[in-house]
């Protein structure tokens, strides 16, 4: 936190999106993000050598639904990397086959279960927040989601009541490091609450245990989750205080 004040202008801030700056609710279509945050945004960003969010949802939700599309300088890596949203202007490659193969084959295995799936284009999560007994639904899935993501070459990846396959080669520590060394970031802050973030995390303090980058990394605390916390240097209540600690950061480099 020391060389993010002392040097604001080499400082990136690298932010999830779902439960950390929105809520988490039944229905991810409408996790809209916390009504300050596009605000706090708009303040903290030309004071940083960037803000970044980090998410598994694709840019587009996250643009709709934080309101970011006039926070200056933003940069959204949606699908955990594959895709970016930056000036207004998306990038991202074709989907890997094997998710077309899981889209086909879903519906058949989640048949009567009462999970349901949010088809990502190139991830394709599975929540049970809505089945009757989300947890037990949760445990009974994992084994043939397992076997579905050996068969397309997919990862399945647990989260806060859901099973995502994605990809193999991407993860929020992939595409934060990549990000840190592009834009030559001389110290960095990152902030999630889900098991998806873990790599951010990792990435963020092997950096540090290296010397190669001051950082700091902080849990958006939930009662779901709480392995984050327990590797966090800083614990807050929910998106509330990921919003006000970006509002005292954004006084403090003012």
């Amino acid at each position: 936190m020391a060389a993010i004040l002392d040097d604001p202008g080499g400082a990136v801030v690298g932010l999830d999106f779902d439960g950390t700056l929105s809520p988490i609710v039944a229905d991810p279509r409408e996790a809209y993000a916390h009504p300050r945050a596009a605000v706090v945004l708009r303040r903290l960003a030309p004071r940083l050598r960037a803000v970044v969010i980090v998410t598994g949802r694709p840019v587009a939700e996250a643009v709709q639904l934080g309101g970011f599309g006039e926070v200056p300088g933003l940069v959204i890596l949606g699908q955990y990397g594959l895709q970016r949203w930056e000036d207004g202007v998306t990038s991202e490659p074709a989907p890997e086959p094997g998710v077309a193969v899981a889209r086909d084959r879903l519906p058949v295995l989640l048949d009567g279960s009462g999970a349901w799936v949010e088809d990502k284009g190139h991830a394709l999560a599975v929540h049970t927040r809505r089945a009757p007994e989300p947890e037990a639904t949760l445990a009974r899935l994992g084994p043939p989601l397992c076997a579905l993501a050996a068969e397309t070459g997919l990862r399945l990846e647990p989260g806060r009541l859901v099973l995502e396959l994605r990809p193999q080669a991407v993860d929020k520590g992939a595409a934060l490091r990549t990000f840190l060394a592009e834009r030559a970031a001389r110290s960095v802050l990152y902030t999630g609450d889900d098991l998806g973030d873990l790599p951010a995390f990792d990435a963020v303090r092997d950096l540090r245990a290296a010397g190669d980058l001051p950082g700091v990394v902080v849990c958006s605390g939930s009662a779901e989750v709480t392995e984050l916390a327990a590797r966090a240097d800083l614990v807050v209540d929910g998106p509330d205080g990921v919003v006000s600690i970006l509002d005292a950061l954004s006084d403090a480099v003012g």
